[in-house]
């Protein structure tokens, strides 16, 4: 008996083990956001050495910045985060298009949201533009004094950033209108977007607040 038991036992196919492996293109995406990371942290370094070699600039040059215009433009940009993730949020569900009216938001497909996110961000890029020439107006120009150099760079290199993502959200909305069905494939081409974005608006709230608050 035991040996009818144990030759039955033997018969039986193993389990199958599934192995759950992390995507390689979110993976990759992570890893030159790390060194994205580094980049800015470089920038940083940066404006606090300028800083505290001439405090005296800062004092004069950061009373021609308009914060509550900044505050407006960053919370556009913060916002586009959220609606970012509601992208995703279909995106994952497969859901490329809204299942309803234009104004049942919350119908809305991954086509919708990230366009959304796509006119925020412009915005963002549009109210820069103004600030600049604001600025300059004021005679603060990137040769002007350290301060300007700085100011220009910082903020500068992280609004070309920002049109990268502008670019992949395009690259993103055509594959999804271009695919005659919605897989995986778009799905993840969406969360790595997605990744990018998030990093450059976390990137902008600490500029923000080392630019505009820390005076």
């Amino acid at each position: 008996m035991a040996d009818v038991t144990t030759a039955t036992a033997a018969s039986r196919p193993a389990p199958h083990v599934t192995v759950n492996r992390p995507n390689p293109v979110s993976v990759g995406t992570i890893v030159w956001l790390a060194s994205e990371l580094m980049f800015f942290a470089g920038l940083f370094a940066m404006y606090f050495t300028v800083r505290a070699a001439v405090p005296a600039e800062w004092a004069v040059q950061t009373e021609k910045l308009n914060l509550t215009f900044a505050f407006i433009n960053t919370t556009i940009l913060v916002l586009s985060s959220v609606t970012c993730q509601m992208g995703v949020w279909a995106a994952e569900r497969l859901q490329p298009v809204r299942s309803g009216a234009l104004w049942q938001v919350g119908r809305w497909g991954m086509n919708e949201w990230m366009t959304m996110t796509y006119v925020m961000g412009a915005v963002f890029i549009g109210g820069q533009v103004y600030e600049y020439a604001e600025l300059v107006e004021h005679g603060l120009t990137i040769s002007s004094s350290p301060y300007g150099s700085v100011f220009y760079l910082t903020t500068g290199f992280h609004g070309l950033h920002v049109i990268g993502g502008l670019i992949a959200f395009l690259f993103l909305l055509g594959r999804s209108f271009a695919a005659k069905r919605f897989t995986q494939h778009e799905e993840t081409t969406a969360i790595v977007t997605s990744y990018y974005w998030h990093f450059v608006d976390v990137v902008w709230i600490a500029l923000f607040a080392v630019i505009y608050l820390v005076r």
